[in-house]
């Protein structure tokens, strides 16, 4: 067994290095103002203690979960065995009993005999652990709906409230799978460290999800995202737009300002400029898995629209066709944007593979006229041609005729030119970047965007 961690301070430091490492930014400050509210708050109420963490660590909603998963690590409900673990035989039944009071206390208790009864794996000098899925496998709660619905109506009839009462059974058995969760990754850092469950059994929020993996919750997550990472983004290009506006200093209005300071320039002049808003245009593949990242991208950009004066979306497989008029009109979900796309637009011809070559030569020969001089091009794909021609010609013609062009790929960068990569045949024509999550995507739209 690992070593506990000892001492207060060195718990606080240790959970604060947790979730940087997750992607919260965290510097001396915050973790000096949560010692602070320790002090305040001190150590006998524990629920206190997670608010006042979370007041002083935390900058946005979307990151308490990741916060409140890594708290229970650090600052756990108990240690080792629960205590007053009951008969295994009726677990289930005493189950029903606390689902249908919402008595959270009993759930906690309960998932915590449950993991210790149903959870265990291992045996000898092999790896040894606690398992949430193992667990939630065995007892399956999600099948207890009927008989806790039964037990909380008490054999009364049927109401108008059934569905209601339904949905409300439904939360609490997913609260009591968290907290099998949450137990599971409690015993299993006693086991192997804090410091490794909290860096490898916390999933992450939902800006540093990766596109390649997403699952269908993961993509849900993503999607709330969308207006809350647009409306962030819009704040930055304006502030950028602002500052731009301010030009260079007017050398000559300067120094007739300073006549009346005694030629000290206190006032700088500025050449005033009146900066357009930029065009963009999407040129997205939206092939297999790099499809949640293409289309995620384009419901962000649509949603930022405001903030340049056109915007232009084009997807494909291994034909190009304009997809602008499906993401204004259709919702912000994208699954099912990837699936109006593919079944509304002409993206594929005679095989479903991606032929990029085939696609760039379609777009420089139909939809040229879309880049002009004012023009952004940002091109999302993974590079990978499956073997045919790259076509780095058409790309050409795509640079030559843009303000800009940008290549946004979803895979590490140790991927690219493997197999059927073309990525740095690619880069050598456009300048490429990494976008593996929607908080290095939202970097990258801030940064690379002209304003």
């Amino acid at each position: 067994m690992t070593e506990p961690i000892n001492g207060l301070p060195e718990r606080l430091t240790g959970f604060a290095q947790a979730l940087r490492s997750h992607g919260i930014r965290i510097g001396p400050g915050e973790t000096v103002d949560a010692a602070a509210a320790l002090d305040v708050l001190g150590l006998a109420d524990r629920e206190r203690i997670r608010e006042g963490l979370a007041a002083a660590l935390l900058r946005t909603d979307r990151q308490r979960a990741v916060f409140d998963a890594t708290f229970d690590l650090y600052f756990p409900l108990g240690v080792g065995r629960p205590e007053g673990t009951g008969d295994e035989q009726d677990l289930e039944q005493r189950l029903i009993e606390a689902l249908a009071a919402n008595d959270r206390s009993a759930m906690t208790q309960l998932a915590g005999e449950a993991v210790d009864a149903l959870g265990r794996f291992g045996s000898g000098d092999g790896p040894q652990g606690w398992s949430a899925h193992q667990t939630l496998d065995r007892l399956q709660p999600q099948t207890l709906l009927a008989r806790v619905l039964a037990a909380m109506r008490a054999g009364e009839a049927a109401d108008f409230t059934d569905r209601l009462d339904r949905d409300e059974i439904r939360r609490r058995i997913e609260d009591f799978r968290n907290r099998v969760r949450t137990d599971a990754r409690r015993r299993s850092a006693e086991l192997r460290g804090t410091e490794q469950i909290a860096k490898h059994a916390i999933a992450p929020s939902a800006d540093q999800i990766d596109f390649l993996n997403a699952g269908r919750e993961q993509l849900a997550d993503l999607r709330r995202a969308v207006q809350p990472l647009a409306r962030k983004l819009a704040t930055r290009l304006a502030a950028r737009r602002r500052q731009a506006a301010r030009g260079r200093i007017d050398l000559r209005r300067t120094l007739r300002r300073s006549l009346s300071t005694g030629g000290v320039p206190l006032r700088p002049a500025y050449q005033r400029r009146r900066p357009g808003r930029p065009e963009i245009v999407l040129l997205c593949d939206v092939s297999g898995s790099v499809a949640g990242f293409a289309n995620f991208t384009m419901l962000l950009v649509q949603a930022l629209h405001d903030q340049f004066s056109k915007v232009r979306v084009f997807a494909f497989v291994n034909r190009t066709d304009e997809v602008t008029g499906l993401i204004t009109g259709g919702s912000a979900d994208p699954v099912e944007l990837g699936r109006r796309i593919l079944t509304e637009a002409a993206v594929t011809g005679w095989h479903d593979s991606s032929d990029y070559g085939a696609a760039l030569g379609e777009f420089a020969e139909r939809h040229l006229d879309a880049v002009g001089p004012r023009t952004s091009v940002l091109v999302l794909g993974d590079a990978r041609t499956n073997g045919w021609d790259p076509n780095l010609a058409a790309l050409g013609q795509v640079v030559d005729r843009a303000r800009r062009v940008f290549w946004l790929n979803p895979e590490p960068t140790a991927r690219w030119s493997t197999g059927d990569s073309a990525a740095h045949a690619y880069a050598g024509v456009v300048e490429m970047h990494q976008c593996r999550n929607a908080r290095r995507l939202s970097e990258l739209v801030a940064r690379l965007l002209p304003v």
